[in-house]
């Protein structure tokens, strides 16, 4: 091993050391933005070294220069527009797009080295042709199924459990046919074509096993699909012998089941019964204000309930799904802030699956500036409902129904954010339409809880004004 050779794997080592101390940054709001910035460090540094590599052995043609640099152009160029255009309510689907990226450029890899080695696929060694066949499949799946899921979260396609006839039966026969040739692909019996068809059997299986994943699900399916999305990158890194490759598919392909897994528990759900799916209602309309009720509901005006926040020693926030359809970050952190101007202990409470991705209200928050210190996850804030004054529920649904504390309905031993347990209760909503679970949520005829019935973004920006106006009189 010479000096250059011995460099390159040092490299490589610093950049998979980045990559681990940057997903271990991420683990906290106040130094993911740190954690991003050294991952995309050590990724650029294994991209150049990679680059001087192939050029010292001679493998850059002026082709394929001419093929990086239209790619990097067109990928900066689509990254910068994307980052500063796409909303961020809109983050989950660009995220199930980003998967979809992430597959299908694995799957596109495999293909490709399959095409070169055309003549030669019954003489590859065993490795190869299991990583070829298993970068396929789980490309291919990760692809369809992200933009299924992509077009869900984004209205393209109905949010709701999409539930075809004979369509698990057919997924099995796909199952079987994938099986099959990739059987005879590893001992050498098949060809190209038989791998194009496991490629058309996978896009396949990946439409029809999210397509009836309502979306209720959604933020375990997106975690899912990028554990797939890494494993497909790892399987791509062995197919091109590319130690980076490997070492970043493998982290993010364990990082994102580890997420899967805390999700799933985070709805005491099996993974197994939300790819099962037929779960949850999606985006159906919502009945108007007073529709869905169990019980009588307390409504409250604006003004009482700036005069309730503005007295109270401890306020928690609970911001869910409705307040990123709102875009109404904003409007809560200013609310916060003016409530800590008056002396009030302000924190938010946020549940793992609130809103449409794992950490949505997270990145909503931290986008409208939110002290990080002030964010509290689900074990966190629990315990302080039983002292809290008021807690503000902005849009938030099925994370706060009591009714996971008994058996019996569609949320049964779902982990809740215990919001009834605190003095007074403040519920901003449109309506009381049910939550993607489709159930009534028991907290709203709760003696304690007081409905302030208002999109998201005008109810706070009222409460706002309504607590300036109290704080001149």
């Amino acid at each position: 091993m010479n000096a250059f050779t011995s460099s390159v794997h040092l490299v490589y080592l610093a950049c998979a050391a980045c990559f681990v101390l940057g997903l271990h940054l991420m683990n906290a709001p106040a130094t993911a933005r740190r954690g991003n910035q050294l991952s995309a460090a050590g990724m650029a540094a294994a991209v150049a070294t990679t680059v001087a590599v192939l050029a010292r052995d001679h493998e850059i043609t002026a082709f394929a220069v001419a093929a990086l640099a239209v790619g990097v152009a067109g990928g900066t160029i689509a990254g910068l527009l994307t980052a500063r255009r796409v909303k961020m309510t809109d983050m989950p689907q660009l995220v199930s797009l980003f998967n979809a990226v992430g597959g299908g450029a694995a799957a596109l890899i495999a293909l490709g080295d399959a095409v070169e080695h055309a003549g030669s696929l019954a003489r590859l060694p065993l490795q190869t042709t299991l990583t070829i066949v298993l970068d396929v499949v789980i490309g291919g799946v990760t692809f369809s199924g992200s933009l299924i899921a992509s077009g869900k979260l984004a209205g393209l396609v109905p949010g709701r459990p999409i539930l075809m006839r004979g369509g698990r039966t057919v997924n099995i026969l796909l199952a079987l046919v994938v099986a099959t040739l990739a059987g005879m692909f590893l001992t050498g019996h098949s060809s190209i074509s038989g791998l194009a068809v496991i490629t058309v059997a996978a896009l396949g299986i990946g439409v029809l096993m999210t397509l009836p994943i309502g979306g209720a699900d959604m933020p375990v399916v997106i975690s899912l699909l990028n554990a797939f999305t890494g494993t497909a990158v790892a399987m791509a890194g062995f197919v091109l012998g590319s130690t980076p490759l490997i070492i970043a598919g493998a982290l993010v392909g364990a990082a994102g089941a580890i997420l899967t897994k805390l999700m799933a528990d985070a709805m005491n759900r099996s993974i197994g019964a939300i790819i099962a799916g037929g779960f949850g209602t999606g985006d159906d309309a919502t009945p108007v204000s007073g529709a869905g009720a169990t019980g009588p509901v307390r409504e409250i005006t604006v003004d009482d309930a700036a005069i309730q926040l503005a007295y109270a020693a401890k306020v928690v926030i609970v911001p869910g799904y409705g307040l990123a359809a709102a875009q109404a970050q904003h409007e809560v952190v200013a609310l916060a802030q003016a409530l800590t101007e008056r002396g009030v202990d302000v924190s938010y409470g946020i549940h793992p699956v609130a809103g449409r991705m794992p950490g949505h209200m997270n990145v909503l928050l931290a986008e409208a500036n939110a002290p990080y210190t002030e964010l509290k996850d689900l074990e966190e804030i629990n315990p302080e409902f039983a002292r809290t004054d008021v807690v503000l529920v902005v849009g938030a649904n099925d994370v706060t129904n009591p009714a996971a504390r008994r058996p019996g309905n569609a949320v049964s031993g779902m982990p809740i954010l215990d919001v009834d347990k605190a003095k007074s209760v403040i519920v901003i909503k449109r309506s009381l339409g049910h939550g993607y679970a489709g159930i009534d949520n028991e907290l709203y005829t709760d003696p304690k809880t007081a409905m302030l019935f208002s999109d998201a973004k005008a109810g706070l920006s009222a409460l706002l004004a309504g607590l300036a106006a109290y704080a001149t009189r």
